[in-house]
């Protein structure tokens, strides 16, 4: 069976993985979630010089240091820079790239130039006024729904999100994707939709129209923006899935 990375999106850590990564194992998968550099049990090791290449090298020395090998690398959300950063320095030991209600970017492009430049200002101020200058709280449930679907995530799972959620390194806000960014030629590639991304790509979205042509295979979930979270056994299910070919 095959080896799952599992990288989380803005605010989260491994932990946001353990339901989904527990029904991989009882597929018979080997699972990695990560927590990156700043987050959850790593956020007294996050800075201000915390950046998205350290994300990155996160992701790269996890795959190094078990010996991974045919890996399947999936990404949540934000986990998309650094896992497509990632992508690009594993060479061989790449098999798949999993993009879960998200997709790779270019060279040169930030997460700050995914939103209007007045909200990326509103986000630099409150970095400034309440996370020491490089941190983002997580926002008010009311402001995070507007942008990604709350769909699947009752009171008890918003209470967890709230409770365990560390703020955001913002440098991985503001640094841009640099380097190569293509990952080996031979690698299989997959794209996980959610509501509101699935109704992007049906939109014709002309940002994300690559994803609906080969390589890239798709696969929808009816639910929100955090799957690991509303749904996991169901994740996981696609996710089996999309390595054995069923």
């Amino acid at each position: 069976m095959t080896d799952f990375v599992l990288v989380p999106g803005a605010w989260l850590g491994a932990w946001a993985w353990e339901d989904t990564a527990r029904a991989l194992r009882e597929r018979g998968h080997g699972t990695f979630p990560v927590t990156l550099t700043g987050l959850a049990e790593r956020a007294a090791e996050g800075g201000p010089g915390t950046d998205l290449e350290t994300h990155i090298a996160d992701i790269v020395a996890v795959v190094e240091k078990h010996d991974l090998r045919a890996v399947t690398l999936v990404a949540h959300s934000y986990a998309a820079l650094p896992v497509t950063g990632a992508a690009a320095r594993l060479g061989d030991r790449l098999e798949r790239v999993v993009y879960v209600d998200s997709a790779p970017l270019p060279a040169g492009m930030r997460m700050l130039d995914l939103m209007p430049p007045a909200a990326a200002e509103q986000l630099a101020q409150q970095v400034a006024a309440e996370g020491d200058g490089w941190g983002l709280p997580l926002p008010p449930f009311e402001v995070l729904g507007a942008d990604a679907s709350l769909d699947g995530l009752d009171a008890g799972l918003l209470g967890v999100l709230r409770e365990r959620a560390t703020p955001q390194p913002f440098g991985t806000y503001t640094q841009a994707l640099s380097g190569p960014v293509e990952p080996d030629p031979g690698a299989d590639r997959v794209v996980i939709a959610c509501r509101d991304f699935r109704q992007l790509l049906d939109g014709g979205e002309p940002m994300v129209a690559f994803l609906g042509e080969p390589p890239w295979r798709r696969f929808d979930l009816a639910t929100g923006h955090w799957p690991m979270l509303s749904a996991p056994d169901a994740l996981a299910g696609v996710l089996h899935d999309a390595v054995t070919g069923s």
